[in-house]
């Protein structure tokens, strides 16, 4: 099976029974290709958080299907036992704070997941300076987190979620702590990772600077999805 990006079909999440039960997510259907970065917007309360949790695996959903990379993971129910490796080796985190390790360096926060996936120490620093260098802040890999400015944390942190070279990233408000220049870069680096890395981005915002960026965005409204095509603007 071919990599498929992220793929989600008549997704459903209901929490609680009978009268009490309430529908987070109605009817979500989505498809972000390999090497793309699409924008979820959606008001508070309608499902982007529900949705995200579904597709990072960290809640199970009540019915439909979910697609990440080459590989059914939910269909009806978890196609994958190991829901904790998928995490780590498929599925690359990118949220509103950093959450870099403090004591740790530059280097060994993104070197720590692939060395927890089993790659030597070498390798994985090896692919740390790789790709601190695509990002350009190489220069900082010997730095702690601490003596980073807010724009370099979220290189580091965006470093770290392809450490292991997932097919899917996640991305949580990742611009909203930034001024504009530094948020459109932010999304100059996701675009730019997406192409290199062959990976399919989600970018869950509110952030008004950045979504003129998106060439597709996804609405999601009381629990279900709409598509419309985005301005794409030039970065």
């Amino acid at each position: 099976m071919e990599n498929t990006g992220i793929k989600i079909e008549n997704l459903r999440k209901r929490y609680g029974e009978g009268d009490a039960a309430v529908e987070a997510l109605k009817d979500v259907n989505m498809h972000v290709a390999p090497g793309e970065v699409v924008g979820l917007v959606g008001p508070s309360g309608s499902g982007k958080s529900t949705l995200l949790k579904c597709l990072g695996a960290i809640i199970e959903p009540t019915s439909g299907r979910m697609t990440l990379g080459q590989e059914i993971i939910y269909d009806d129910g978890w196609k994958i036992s190991d829901l904790r490796t998928l995490r780590r080796d498929k599925i690359g985190f990118v949220f509103q704070a950093p959450y870099l390790i403090p004591f740790l360096d530059v280097t060994d926060n993104v070197a720590l997941l692939p060395m927890l996936a089993g790659q030597t120490n070498a390798v994985a620093r090896a692919r740390a300076h790789e790709l601190l260098d695509a990002l350009e802040v190489g220069h900082r890999a010997n730095a702690q987190p601490s003596q980073l400015s807010g724009g370099e944390q979220q290189r580091v942190s965006i470093a770290r979620a392809l450490a292991n070279r997932p097919p899917v990233i996640l991305a949580d408000e990742p611009t909203a702590p930034l001024d504009s220049e530094r948020a459109l870069g932010v999304m100059r680096i996701l675009n730019q990772m997406a192409l290199q890395y062959h990976a399919a981005i989600i970018v869950v915002t509110h952030d008004e600077k950045i979504i003129p960026t998106f060439k597709r965005i996804y609405h999601i409204r009381d629990g279900r999805t709409y598509e419309e095509a985005g301005q794409g603007r030039s970065l």
